[in-house]
């Protein structure tokens, strides 16, 4: 199935889906070191983000966020790609200077995608690609 989108920031890549309904702040619900997602009252506990395709509708919190996003790329432990339902400053910032494609504009069935699911993000084409399970 491919789903127009909106690029964000550009690139190309798949990977396996990580999906939440919520909302995510980097700051103090992902660790930078491990990619781990620690806050317990989160819905991805106990999960990383590191080499997934995540997709969450938005970013919230401080604007240190972008800076975690940096972190996570420069340790390793980032997502390949990230898709919002509405992206805004702090996760559009984060991508950007981290190189991640980031697209947004998908509809909110997106964020029920089964964990697993291989997904292509390519935010040059403004499309994301889900194949069949």
């Amino acid at each position: 199935m491919e789903i127009p989108c909106h690029r964000i920031s550009g690139g190309k890549a798949s990977g396996p889906a990580l999906a939440s309904t919520e909302s995510i702040s980097f700051l103090g619900t992902v660790d930078p070191e491990t990619g781990m997602v620690v806050d317990p009252g989160h819905q991805l506990f106990g999960k990383g983000v590191g080499g997934k395709v995540l997709i969450f509708p938005g970013g919230k919190g401080s604007t240190v966020g972008s800076y975690v996003i940096y972190q996570l790329k420069k340790r390793g432990v980032a997502p390949l790609a990230m898709i919002n339902l509405r992206s805004e400053p702090i996760v559009a910032v984060g991508a950007i200077i981290s190189g991640i494609p980031l697209v947004d504009g998908l509809p909110a069935e997106i964020l029920r995608l089964e964990e697993g699911a291989l997904v292509t993000v390519d935010a040059d084409r403004e499309r994301v690609i889900v194949d069949d399970l």
